[in-house]
């Protein structure tokens, strides 16, 4: 099997059987935001739960609707943001470098490919890059966190 149909198969079983779907509960210090592509209709709500005092990402949940790699990149972000948080979470610092690697990424139209030692399952959308119309397909998740952890 190519890495190509790894990376394809990994799509597809991220937005098969997403990770994190559903919002969960607003209790405590929680941010919303709702994002949506008009180009192809794909929309996306992530809600970030955050420790008391703001400093680290506790949890992230989501829901939404649109095409694969859409959801697929939901679902790799939350499974990322699990994977990198300890017993106190994942700092904010932490999760917006991921964010700006991720967006680095994905503008550099295949020329910077996603470490998979740092992004893990969504290194398989490093491909997305050379195809402009669906950088804003795998960005919406990533984009409502940074939107969420601005307001937050």
């Amino acid at each position: 099997m190519s890495l190509e149909s790894l990376y394809q198969e990994l799509i597809l079983e991220h937005s098969k059987r997403p990770h994190g779907k559903g919002l969960g509960s607003e209790e405590g210090r929680t941010a919303t935001s709702h994002q949506r592509n008009p180009v192809c209709g794909d929309e996306i709500t992530l809600r970030v739960h955050l420790t008391d005092d703001g400093s680290a990402v506790r949890e992230v949940t989501w829901d939404g609707v649109g095409c694969s790699i859409s959801q697929a990149s939901a679902s790799m972000l939350v499974s990322l943001i699990d994977e990198d948080s300890d017993e106190d979470g994942l700092p904010k610092e932490q999760a917006t470098a991921l964010i700006d690697g991720f967006r680095e990424a994905l503008r550099s139209r295949g020329k910077i490919p996603l470490d998979e030692e740092v992004f893990s399952d969504a290194a398989a959308l490093s491909g997305v890059s050379k195809f402009s119309a669906r950088v804003k397909c795998a960005m919406l998740a990533w984009v409502a966190l940074e939107d969420d952890l601005s307001r937050a």
